[in-house]
């Protein structure tokens, strides 16, 4: 290890969010980088020294210097948002715009329900952790009840754990090298219970959110609890193992990244990096061998094989298929099974965004996290019923799902993933519908889809018939050349898609770039934030996005660092309309090592909920704490900032002092 690398380098489970691979996809398709680079080139952007980048050509090198030392303090000419601008950098502590309150609402450990007990972080447990806040929140849905502003369901995902801030005396630092003990049983259990998701009554009182711990319907739910498979592929012979023979029920979820929240008010759980947690190997020859490593599965991260044989690929070889699905829950039941929609795909979901298109029907908008692997959506067969709960409860069973290919002339085609259509056949190995979805990667490959650089959060725009993708970076391409000048896409990208016609169900659409980011004072990073975006207002790494009832978006970051950037992750408002179009500005950031999740705005702009995933998760490239940090000896140890506390994840609620919209 480097004197300067970052410890979530080096611990496992952080390796495993960052997806830092080379990408697991074989084929030779165009990838959007060689796509960006031909269809700029063609407009004959690229000119002189500016073609070692293949988008900076479109601000003049004096754009890329003009935000200087200037900070936004009131409104940007043209802008939809007025606030006074936080200033990027990096500390213990999160930072709100002036005028704000940034309250912590749930942090890892808080109670869910009213006879849960109270965090001992020395004495933790599987009981008592399956009644208290997981782990590492990333989405967050907001859910009225009764049509109230100010009193509803908050649904929150736990994506992941962090063994060496979770758990004490677990971590030895000697010489420079770090070991982590094996896990137990018991840790691993723990471990289980802080993962999936958490429904929990709130309500504002005064001004200040609070949870409800008597909430009749609070909930949560782990990797251990009993859920249904529905859909094309349930009861797959490919999905059937030696605990369910049936292929229809399955116990748990994992890696829960974004989500969504249906028109009909379920929440949407979307299963991402899946591969972490299986350890063993395929006997030779095994059938599903090229699927799991298509997948990168086993990747080994976690040590839950050894004490479940349904994580060993070795004892229970079909298991994996049983994951990497959207899931969708019922928060109003909270006895309900939630269940694995697999119409939608398997793959590395990051999210499920969606909107209700003119004609009724729904789509969902998915990314797959990975570099060089693809953006899809999902058209309901059915209409949604607004009047009708129960009659939209099954509308994720059927529909089609498609993935798009980008095309240098701007256009976008959405292909379907329809067996039986193209090389969607027996010939290539595809029996069923059933196949097509089990291996969502392998058909969207022969479909000649477009790779990009990790599709993030997905967020569709219905009354502009638009949608913003968020690619975080890509910074594992090999080779440069004239068409694909920009190896290391260090620092990602925003897309904008508008649908033909307006119409979010439509096959074809066109494309062009928001924003490229990363430093605009550095040409070479070639960076296109508007000229009225300060020094403050870029980022790198855009991951998850949201539209609010404004029609504003924000856009928060996963990656940004010390050494990186010289800034924490944090929630920035972006503007796409206009002459401000591009401009940034940050309205929110995280304490050091955190990771921005979560955009949630309420419906009434009053409140705006975030999530801080795996804050203190580094150290060594902050200079006031320089070393790798851990349970014991932590870069930060927020929200608490108490010596007998270790650093805790959090949501976070955002209001404005006096109250009012947020960001106006």
């Amino acid at each position: 290890m480097s004197d300067r690398e970052p410890s979530r380098h080096v611990f496992r489970t952080s390796q495993l969010e960052e997806a830092d691979g080379p990408g697991l996809n074989p084929t030779n398709n165009r990838t959007m980088g060689e796509i960006i680079a031909a269809r700029f080139s063609r407009r004959g952007f690229l000119r002189g020294s500016m073609a070692a980048t293949a988008i900076s050509a479109t601000v003049s090198p004096m754009a890329l210097l003009a935000a200087g030392d200037a900070h936004a303090q009131g409104a940007v000419e043209g802008s939809v948002f007025n606030f006074p601008e936080v200033k990027a950098g990096v500390d213990a502590d999160h930072h709100v715009a002036e005028g704000y309150d940034a309250d912590v609402l749930l942090r890892w450990g808080d109670k869910v329900f009213a006879d849960a007990p109270e965090f001992d972080p020395a004495n933790q447990s599987e009981a008592a952790q399956e009644r208290q806040f997981g782990y590492n929140n990333d989405f967050v849905g907001f859910i009225p009840l009764d049509g109230a502003d100010d009193h509803g369901l908050l649904v929150v995902n736990h994506e992941y754990t962090n063994e060496h801030l979770m758990f004490p005396g677990i971590v030895t630092v000697s010489d420079g090298e770090i070991t982590v003990s094996e896990a137990t049983e018991d840790r691993v259990n723990i471990e289980m219970a802080a993962h999936g998701g958490t429904v929990i009554e709130i309500r504002k009182t005064d001004g200040k959110w609070q949870p409800v711990l008597d909430g009749m319907l609070n909930r949560r739910i782990t990797a251990k609890t009993p859920m249904t498979i529905s859909g094309p592929a349930a009861g797959h012979a490919r999905l059937q193992t030696s605990a369910d023979p049936s292929g229809t029920e399955v116990l748990g979820t994992v890696n829960n990244c974004a989500g969504g929240v249906t028109p009909w008010g379920t929440y949407i759980m979307a299963e991402e990096n899946i591969h972490g947690y299986f350890i063993g190997t395929l006997p030779e020859g095994h059938a599903e061998a090229t699927n799991y490593e298509r997948m990168g599965i086993p990747d080994e991260s976690y040590e839950w094989g050894r004490f479940h044989d349904r994580f060993d690929v070795s004892k229970e070889p079909n298991e994996p298929n049983r994951f990497g699905w959207i899931v969708e829950v019922d928060v109003m039941d909270p006895e309900s099974k939630p269940k694995k929609r697999t119409a939608l795909g398997r793959f590395k979901h990051e999210g499920a965004a969606s909107a209700v298109a003119g004609d009724g029907r729904v789509v969902f908008y998915l990314g797959d996290d990975e570099r060089f692997d693809y953006v899809y959506k999902f058209v309901t067969a059915g209409k949604y019923n607004p009047d009708d709960r129960a009659a939209n409860m099954d509308l994720l069973d059927e529909g089609t799902l498609y993935v798009a290919r980008f095309d240098e002339d701007g256009s976008v085609e959405w292909l379907p993933l329809v067996h039986g259509e193209g090389p969607l056949t027996a010939e290539n190995g595809f029996e069923s519908q059933a196949d097509v979805l089990i291996e969502t990667r392998r058909a969207a490959d022969l479909l000649e889809a477009t790779p990009m650089d990790r599709p993030e959060d997905i967020e569709p725009d219905a009354e502009k018939g638009r949608a913003y993708v968020m690619l975080t970076n890509n910074t594992k391409r090999e080779e440069a050349n004239a068409a694909n000048p920009r190896v290391e896409n260090a620092f990602g990208h925003i897309i904008e898609i508008t649908e033909d016609g307006g119409d979010l169900t439509a096959t074809r659409g066109t494309w062009e770039i928001l924003v490229q980011c990363g430093d605009p004072a550095i040409a070479d990073v070639g960076a296109t934030f508007s000229t009225a975006t300060t020094e403050d207002g870029w980022f790198g790494m855009p991951d998850n996005c949201a539209i609010d009832s404004d029609g504003r978006l924000w856009v928060t970051t996963d990656g940004n660092s010390p050494s990186d950037t010289g800034r924490t992750d944090g929630l920035w408002a972006m503007d796409t309309e206009g002459a401000a179009r591009g401009t940034s500005r940050l309205f929110y950031r995280v304490p050091v090592g955190g990771e921005m999740c979560g955009p949630c705005p309420t419906p009434d702009l009053t409140t705006f909920f975030v999530a801080v995933q795996h804050p203190a998760d580094g150290g060594e490239d902050w200079e006031e704490f320089g070393r790798p940090s851990y349970y014991e000896d932590l870069s930060t140890r927020w929200p608490d900032f108490d010596d007998a506390m270790p650093v805790r994840p959090s949501v976070v609620a955002i209001t404005k002092q006096g109250g009012g919209k947020i960001g106006a």
